[in-house]
């Protein structure tokens, strides 16, 4: 008698803990990422479904264009007589300081207000996700207000004698300064949000915040007798980076140095936000 082979037999698959596992962390992982951007989408569409949205942003691109092309300052790059907007870069900071906490002021304070804070953290995102969630859909915002400002660089740089005679290194190495300001300055708005119920008090202590971080330790190191402490002091200031930068000099200590005040303003956000369940 022949064999009788079974053609409908199933394979069987042996999987192992190890391979379970890994299958179950890749799952989860895929759902954590899946509910971030959902949330990332959701800041940022709030934002811009709003009136308050447009207006802050029109009033960051009225002022920067006023005071670069209109007004008879020395910030007048019709004026400067060389090709080149490194005004911007001059001014940019002082007015993030309120573009900035404008942005961020809703993030956590309007969740407080309504009551969804709850809603929020019972989300399968820990709190450390919700807060990045939050802090790149800032930054997102902040870098569609500042895409506008590159016609700018456009009519700069045809306005140059000869066309096209703008430095243009600089020119994107001062962006990307101003790109590591914004992180620095929405950490900030992130963490006075998160301590406070009220947006309008998040908008205010934010601005607060900024202005002391970018100037103050400046101000102060300069008063210092001893050299070396004092030019410590002004290290810890964010203005003494950000002018390296804003030269086109992408330096990896300024680099690390926003890095670390943006992570050091994450945590102080996370310790506030875990701080509702004690």
């Amino acid at each position: 008698m022949g064999t009788k082979i079974n053609c409908f037999q199933q394979p069987v698959v042996n999987l192992s803990n190890k391979n379970c596992k890994t299958v179950c962390q890749h799952i989860l992982i895929l759902g954590c990422t899946t509910y971030m951007l959902a949330l990332l989408k959701k800041e940022i569409s709030g934002f811009l479904g709003s009136l308050i949205g447009y207006i802050v942003i029109g009033v960051f691109l009225i002022t920067i264009g006023l005071l670069l092309w209109v007004f008879p300052f020395n910030y007048n790059i019709l004026n400067s007589g060389y090709a080149g907007i490194d005004p911007l870069f001059v001014l940019a900071p002082w007015v993030f300081m309120f573009l900035i906490p404008a942005v961020t002021m809703r993030s956590f304070a309007e969740e407080k207000k309504t009551g969804t804070i709850e809603l929020l953290l019972t989300r399968p995102l820990s709190d450390l996700e919700i807060i990045l969630a939050k802090y790149f859909a800032c930054i997102v915002l902040v870098i569609l207000a500042l895409l506008p400002t590159l016609v700018y660089y456009v009519s700069v740089s045809m306005l140059g004698y000869p066309p096209g005679n703008i430095d243009n290194g600089r020119t994107w190495g001062s962006y990307l300064g101003l790109i590591f300001l914004a992180s620095g300055f929405t950490s900030i708005g992130v963490f006075a949000s998160c301590i406070s119920n009220n947006q309008v008090v998040s908008f205010i202590f934010s601005v607060i915040l900024c202005f002391l971080c970018y100037t103050g330790f400046g101000f102060i190191g300069q008063y210092i007798p001893s050299g070396t402490i004092g030019n410590f002091i002004q290290s810890i200031g964010i203005s003494l980076h950000y002018s390296s930068m804003s030269r086109g000099v992408i330096d990896t200590r300024d680099v690390i140095y926003f890095a670390s005040i943006s992570f050091a303003f994450i945590l102080m956000t996370r310790t506030a936000l875990e701080s509702r369940k004690w």
